[in-house]
């Protein structure tokens, strides 16, 4: 063989051979695809397009009190919702969040003006003793809710049915139906109180929030636990087999929920600065929408934290949109209902493509 046709054949070999850049642009647009396949992507394009066309169909949605306003209201219902997306990654629900947001806000606000504890504790402790109560009256409520679910093995769905009427009768029962009013400014510092960062002064509740979904977004995926939670919804029996109990994993998701619905509700009251007992009327509805917009399966097992977040801000997006284009305010309820129905329709979908 000649020299010419062996340096022939070294050259078709080089030609043929990959080249690392190719390598290295093939794994970035892998990487990229990855990233844009991702279900939070697409639901900040959706977001993103929401307040775009708000901001171009009228001249008050981004104005600064607009946004104050949005941010606020957006706070508690994200909060509440992270608590009801570890109930759902579980395949359960809670529909009972919205009465708990009302009980823990009342709880609180007794403490604060029950005349012996007024008369022989100083404010500040007080405030931080109310607080405390507020949030046991809700996780005592998710404790049970839990109790109904794994020891009577009542559906998720009637146990917190049923704990959704007797917490709000408790709330008006103890109120007689008059709300609870003159709490201290201490209090109501709590959602009222702006934090000043640089050259912005951001709500306390908003700050609140983040850190909360921080911890359990950092629950949910950097712990044993967290992992057991998308483990129920998946595959219960895999759960008991590799030997955790998912009655325990129930217990906590249930009892964690209605707690995060109490820190809520307490921020939702000390925003308002009264503890009405009708407070918070319907909130379960859009907390769950949230959390299913936001991506989590109704069927367990999938679901982010960040998915709910984006997903509550869209809920409130909506529903302050409705009232900004003049849409009829006995209708928004109907328009709220139609995007659950859509989002679990999208969600049914999604889970018999996955299935063929």
């Amino acid at each position: 063989m000649s020299e010419e046709t062996v340096q022939a054949q070294h050259r078709d070999q080089e030609d043929q051979r990959p080249p690392e850049n190719g390598l290295n642009e093939d794994s970035a647009r892998s990487r990229l695809r990855a990233i844009l396949a991702r279900q939070e992507i697409g639901l900040i394009l959706i977001l993103f397009v929401m307040c775009a066309f708000l901001t171009w169909q009228t001249d008050t949605f981004l104005t600064s009190r607009n946004i104050f306003n949005n941010l606020l209201f957006f706070s508690w219902i994200a909060i509440a919702a992270f608590g009801e997306t570890l109930v759902i990654l579980t395949a359960g629900i809670d529909l009972s969040v919205g009465s708990v947001m009302a009980l823990a806000g009342f709880a609180a606000a007794w403490l604060l003006t029950f005349s012996p504890l007024v008369e022989s504790i100083p404010e500040v402790p007080l405030v931080v003793l109310a607080v405390i109560g507020g949030l046991i009256a809700g996780g005592l409520v998710g404790w049970i809710n839990g109790k109904l679910i794994t020891r009577f093995n009542l559906p998720p769905f009637i146990a917190t049915l049923g704990m959704l009427s007797i917490a709000r009768g408790i709330t008006f029962g103890a109120t007689g139906g008059w709300p609870v009013r003159d709490l201290p400014a201490s209090f109501m510092l709590i959602g009222q109180y702006n934090v000043n960062i640089s050259v912005w002064e951001v709500p306390l509740p908003i700050i609140i929030m983040l850190v909360v979904a921080i911890i359990v977004a950092l629950f949910l995926s950097e712990t044993v636990r967290g992992r057991h939670i998308y483990a129920v919804g998946g595959n219960e029996e895999a759960v008991r087999v590799s030997g955790a109990d998912p009655k325990k994993i129930k217990m906590l998701v249930y009892t964690t929920c209605a707690f995060l619905a109490g820190l809520a509700g307490l921020i939702m009251t000390s925003r308002l600065g009264v503890a009405a007992p009708d407070a918070a009327r319907s909130y379960e509805l859009d907390i769950i929408a949230a959390v299913v917009i936001g991506g989590t399966s109704l069927f367990g097992g999938v679901g982010t934290i960040l998915g709910t977040l984006i997903g509550a801000a869209i809920m409130q997006v909506l529903r302050n949109g409705l009232v900004l284009l003049g849409f009829p305010a006995y209708w928004q309820p109907a328009a709220i209902g139609a995007v659950i129905i859509l989002a679990v329709t999208f969600d049914y979908w999604r889970k018999g493509r996955s299935s063929l």
